[in-house]
C-alpha cells in the first residue's frame, strides 16, 4: 500500500466541499464525513443508513465496530457533517438496511476502489501534487485536528495508534513543521 498524504491546505479542502457538492452529493458527503470522522475507508464504505439516520432525522451519534480492530468506536457528528447527510438522502429513496454510500453500478456499497478515484480525481483537480488515497480522509482529520491544538496523546487513542510518534508520523508531520519550531521560537 502507498503511503499517502493528508490534504493539508483548507482552501483546498473547501474547494473540494465546493467541487463535490456541484457534482455529486454522494460523493460530498463521504468527503465530509471522512474528513470530519477520521474513520477508516473500509468503516466508511459499511455504513448503512440506520447507522446515520433514525427516525427520518440524522442521529447526533455514530456507533459502529470498526472491521480492522473489532473495537466500538462512538462519536458524535458535527453540524457539517449532519447537514452533508442530510443534504445527500434528499437526494435518494432509502431502507434502514441500505448502504448509506450506495455504488450506482449495483446498488450494493460504493467500493475502496471507487472511492479511491473519487478522492483521487478531485485532489487532482484542485492541484494537490502530493500522494492521495482513501486513507487521506482519515490522514486529513488527524493533521488538522493536531494543528487545531488538538493534544497528540488524544489523537493518538482516537486512532488507536500504539504512541504519539506513530500518530505523527500518520499524519504527515513534515521536515518543514518542525523546522519550524526551531525557527520560530527563536528564544
Amino acid at each position: 500500500m502507498e503511503f499517502v498524504q493528508p490534504i493539508r491546505n483548507l482552501k483546498q479542502i473547501e474547494t473540494i466541499k465546493k467541487l463535490l457538492k456541484s457534482q455529486n452529493l454522494r460523493d460530498y458527503c463521504l468527503f465530509v464525513l471522512g474528513i470530519n470522522s477520521g474513520l477508516r475507508i473500509s468503516d466508511l464504505l459499511k455504513l448503512k443508513i440506520s447507522d446515520v439516520i433514525e427516525k427520518n432525522k440524522v442521529k447526533d451519534r455514530i456507533r459502529l465496530r470498526e472491521i480492522k480492530t473489532g473495537k466500538y468506536k462512538d462519536f458524535p457528528l458535527s453540524n457539517n457533517t449532519k447537514s452533508a447527510i442530510k443534504e445527500y438522502l434528499k437526494t435518494r429513496d432509502y431502507k434502514e438496511n441500505e448502504p448509506l454510500f450506495l455504488s450506482r453500478k449495483n446498488k450494493g456499497f460504493l467500493m475502496r476502489n471507487q472511492a479511491y478515484k473519487i478522492i483521487n480525481d478531485v485532489a487532482k483537480s484542485v492541484g494537490i501534487k502530493e500522494k492521495i488515497g482513501t486513507h487521506t480522509l482519515r490522514k486529513t482529520f488527524g493533521y488538522h485536528a493536531y494543528n487545531n491544538g488538538y493534544d497528540i496523546a488524544l489523537i493518538q487513542r482516537l486512532f488507536n495508534h500504539s504512541s504519539p510518534s506513530v500518530t505523527l508520523r500518520y499524519i504527515g508531520t513534515t521536515q518543514d513543521e518542525m523546522d519550524d519550531v526551531y525557527l520560530s521560537l527563536d528564544l
